[in-house]
């Protein structure tokens, strides 16, 4: 490995790092208080659309990009 590539998968360790990338699953008001928390934070970077569990299931499944610093 050239020390070019060895200092560009560095810095992308690093980018990586900065980043959680969660999948949650909950009822649509919990969600909603999470994103509320994260968002006052200044931690929320990106929320998905909801999608439902299907069958009877109230249950929602929503991406969530959060910053870790």
């Amino acid at each position: 490995m050239t020390t070019r590539e060895q200092a560009y998968a560095k810095a992308n360790q690093q980018r990586a790092a900065r980043y959680v990338e969660i999948w949650i699953v909950a009822q649509p008001a919990e969600i909603a208080s999470m994103v509320q928390v994260a968002s006052a934070s200044g931690r929320l970077v990106y929320l998905g659309p909801p999608h439902p569990m299907g069958g009877d299931d109230t249950r929602q499944r929503r991406y969530l990009r959060l910053r870790t610093r």
